[in-house]
């Protein structure tokens, strides 16, 4: 059974930063991609960052681009999303996702999710 649990979550002022993780079971460790979406009150779910199982290529919704940087460590079952100059619009419960493809390209293939953590960022 595959295991996501986010960590990191918190509140922060726009401009600051949040390094949240996702600890993965083994099963996902080195051959899943992995991923983070975030959902806003009132919002659907949106894709924020992919990478795939070897952590060679990364993928950035365009609202996130040059902000924010996904990175994983199979060593320590690990996925890591660094926030940097957060703004009040990223807002939202983070989740952690799984691709057992490997290849992190196809939203709907991530099929199985943490439980999420809260993210907020006052202006």
């Amino acid at each position: 059974q595959v295991q996501l649990v986010e960590s990191g979550g918190g509140s922060v002022q726009a401009g600051g930063s949040l390094k949240l993780s996702c600890a993965a079971s083994l099963r996902v460790s080195s051959s899943y991609a992995l991923g983070w979406f975030r959902q806003a009150p009132g919002k659907e779910r949106e894709f924020v960052a992919a990478i795939n199982w070897s952590g060679t290529n990364t993928y950035y919704a365009d609202s996130v681009k040059g902000r924010f940087t996904i990175s994983r460590d199979n060593t320590q079952n690990t996925v890591y999303l660094q926030m940097n100059s957060l703004k009040a619009e990223d807002t939202a419960v983070y989740y952690c996702a799984a691709d057992q493809t490997g290849w992190g390209t196809v939203i709907s293939r991530f099929r199985s999710w943490g439980q999420g953590t809260q993210v907020t960022v006052s202006s």
